[in-house]
């Protein structure tokens, strides 16, 4: 009996629990079928509130807000993400930014209980928003991929936010002579295309010293973005006051590019150009070849060096640097014909005769333009000679004594005059093997110290 009230007691507790289960998911349902419909709810009042403020009969989208009374002021901020590249040639520069407009339109003022509401941009077709362009700008675009990136938000009291992601490409003046120890100062200048500062006024929303912001993971292959700085003023066009915004990038060129590929080159080849000193100064055809090699080399560096700057008008510091080794250069050259014009001793053409020798018998035997004078004595003694020791050798053999001899005598003459003349080492070579490297290392200080130690901008 007991057993059987036991029994019992377990399936009416299971059926209680499932019951309970049920109702709890059926309230669940009731409460989710409730949210969706309040949203939907909610959703078809945004909608209606939108379709009733963006009537043609009570809001026009060609009207600035406020029109006839105050300027509508647009608060701007910016996010810059990337910047690069920056060509000296065309002097344009390029930044990715996240660009940021509030402004105040009270004609879309509103009841509605929902904070902010976020649109499509199709909506910005009905809408008023200002003509802002970039007055530096060359070319820039709109982001596009995967979908236009951009997006408006409207507050209920018709506060008004857009915003842009654009790649910017701006002028920059760029001052080269200090190129490529160069910083330079680039603008980017922000305001209305048609509406007069009676019209429209821009504004930083933080203030000028924070409305501009870095992207931490920002890097520059360039440059070193050293400072920025935000401002604002007015300027007159076409008798106009228009109202502008200003952000200028400080800028620090990377030199180790042009110390690797233009400057190491340059005064290696200079280095190379003194080897000259050490040649003997009778090895015209090495000399020659070894400083001819090195002017080729160097005219064809200062001309690489030219493609990616403009024609400006002034020398940059780059190119006197590769004029003052193109000169070094050139000085070797000009410093051995110094050297073989001056010092050259013991060339003379004229013939010292060889030991007499009687080619009467061989018209090709070597001898001498200046013939020996034959005198009756001497004819006498050479056939009392020959006589006595009575040689006869043939012809053959008359021409090897002729040839031995000639080469004993040419022998005997060109190691007196090498040990004389030849190999000796010529004194302007001696002094320039320490001139030209002492001359070359204090202008390299110098160039350096001049350009390194200059100041280089002010904001």
């Amino acid at each position: 009996m007991s057993l059987l009230y036991l029994l019992i007691i377990v399936s009416f507790v299971k059926v209680s629990t499932e019951c309970l289960a049920n109702s709890q998911q059926v309230s669940n349902m009731e409460d989710t079928d409730r949210k969706h419909v309040i949203t939907h709810v909610s959703a078809l009042n945004v909608t209606s509130t939108l379709d009733d403020v963006l009537k043609p009969r009570k809001y026009d989208r060609r009207i600035r807000p406020g029109f006839k009374h105050t300027p509508v002021v647009i608060y701007t901020d910016i996010l810059l993400r990337s910047m690069g590249p920056i060509s000296e040639k065309d002097m344009v520069y390029s930044i990715e930014i996240y660009f940021r407009q509030r402004w105040m339109d009270a004609r879309l003022a509103t009841n509605m209980s929902i904070e902010n509401i976020s649109l499509n941009i199709k909506v910005l077709e009905r809408l008023w928003y200002p003509d802002t362009v970039f007055y530096n700008g060359r070319q820039s675009y709109l982001h596009f991929i995967p979908t236009p990136n951009r997006f408006i938000r409207i507050s209920p009291n018709g506060s008004m936010y857009f915003s842009q992601r654009l790649t910017v490409k701006a002028i920059c003046q760029m001052e080269l002579q200090n190129y490529p120890l160069d910083s330079q100062i680039c603008d980017l200048q922000i305001g209305s295309f048609a509406y007069s500062y009676d019209d429209v006024v821009y504004a930083w929303r933080y203030g000028p010293l924070n409305s501009v912001q870095l992207a931490t993971d920002m890097t520059m292959s360039q440059f070193d973005l050293i400072n920025y700085s935000a401002t604002s003023l007015n300027f007159s066009r076409k008798g106009d006051v228009h109202s502008c915004l200003m952000v200028r990038f400080g800028l620090r060129r990377h030199t180790g590019y042009f110390l690797i590929h233009v400057v190491t080159p340059c005064s290696l080849l200079v280095v190379l150009s003194w080897v000259s000193f050490w040649i003997n100064r009778e090895a015209t055809a090495d000399r020659i070849a070894l400083g001819t090699t090195t002017v080729l080399t160097m005219t064809f560096l200062a001309l690489d060096t030219r493609d990616e700057l403009p024609r400006v008008t002034y020398a940059t510091a780059l190119d006197l640097y590769v004029a003052m080794c193109f000169i070094f250069v050139l000085s070797t050259l000009v410093q051995f014909a110094i050297v073989h014009l001056f010092t050259k001793k013991g060339h003379s053409d004229t013939c010292t005769s060889p030991p007499y020798v009687d080619s009467s018998d061989d018209e090709n035997v070597p001898f001498c333009r200046h013939p020996r004078p034959r005198t009756a004595e001497r004819i006498a003694s050479t056939e009392q000679n020959v006589h006595k020791n009575r040689v006869f050798v043939t012809r053959k053999e008359s021409r090897m004594k002729v040839w031995f001899s000639s080469l004993k005598f040419k022998g005997h003459k060109s190691q007196k005059r090498g040990h004389d003349e030849a190999n000796s080492v010529s004194q302007i070579d001696k002094v320039c093997r320490c001139a030209f490297p002492i001359t070359f290392v204090i202008l390299n200080i110098a160039y350096w110290s001049f350009y390194l130690t200059r100041k280089e901008f002010d904001f």
